[in-house]
């Protein structure tokens, strides 16, 4: 009799347990390749680039890169607050994606060979190039322009690595930690231009306090195809992704995405690249 007790028992409680994961589950829905449903999606983006991927004082995100994120995550099953943001910064892209840390990634990612042996890409979503930033008033119209002046970079960027070897040999080439650096460089007069992808830059001069101040230069110095990186392997999710792009491009989101973040810095951007077609 004390057997059937302590078996009943258990099976309540067995029944019970069943009973709570049919009924729950996992938020975290990083990993799959479905709708949304009542799961969460992790979305790789900078958090430091104005214009494109940046979280703000109040926790929200703002940017091109935000813009095109979410309209992903939408037409992949998410609602907004299904969404979310992982900073991703550039040296851990790839482990980021084969770790499953994040869903996919929309970071400035130019889509390269080397890359492309360690994940896939949607995309390209956006065709930048290296510019130059300078004053509203600068002459610098031209690469060689920069010779004798002084030039702003990143450490170690390849952009600055370009002016210096091929373009502007005898540039005063300053190499700090950010960009934030070098715009401030420029708004003192310390620098005299910057360089890095015109997304980036026009993303910086669109910012309230220096609207107005600044310009591109208007160069095409690289070709740089934005993509959407995704786990490699992971071939379901790049074809949704990319019928997502095409659908943000065919209803105008796309544009007014551009508009609204790089509008302020006067960018002359590209039209949306075609799906799966690189600019070399």
């Amino acid at each position: 009799m004390k057997l059937r007790k302590v078996t009943a028992a258990s099976a309540a409680v067995l029944a019970l347990s069943l009973a709570a994961t049919a009924c729950g589950g996992s938020d975290d829905d990083s990993s799959s390749s479905g709708s949304g449903g009542g799961g969460k999606v992790k979305v790789g983006i900078k958090y430091d680039q104005p214009g494109l991927g940046l979280k703000k004082p109040d926790g929200s995100f703002a940017g091109f890169d935000v813009d095109v994120a979410t309209y992903v995550a939408k037409e992949l099953g998410y609602k907004p607050d299904q969404i979310e943001f992982v900073e991703t910064k550039s040296a851990d892209r790839e482990n980021a994606l084969a770790r499953g840390d994040v869903k996919y990634i929309v970071a400035t990612y130019s889509i390269t060979d080397e890359r492309k042996q360690k994940v896939d890409f949607a995309g390209p979503y956006l065709l930048a190039h290296q510019d130059l930033l300078v004053k509203k008033d600068s002459k610098i119209s031209k690469g060689t322009d920069l010779n004798g002046k002084n030039l702003c970079s990143v450490t170690g960027s390849t952009s600055a690595q370009n002016v210096q070897k091929t373009i502007a040999p005898k540039a005063n080439l300053k190499q700090v930690s950010s960009y934030s650096e070098c715009i401030a460089g420029l708004q003192s007069g310390a620098v005299d231009a910057v360089t890095t992808d015109d997304s980036i830059l026009a993303g910086f001069a669109s910012q309230d306090q220096y609207k107005g101040k600044f310009k591109l230069a208007g160069l095409k110095l690289s070709n740089e195809n934005y993509g959407i990186g995704v786990k490699k392997g992971d071939t379901a999710t790049v074809d949704k992704i990319n019928k997502a792009l095409e659908k943000m491009v065919s209803d105008g989101s796309w544009q007014k995405a551009v508009d609204a973040n790089f509008g302020p810095a006067d960018y002359n951007n590209e039209p949306a690249p075609k799906i799966g077609q690189l600019v070399k």
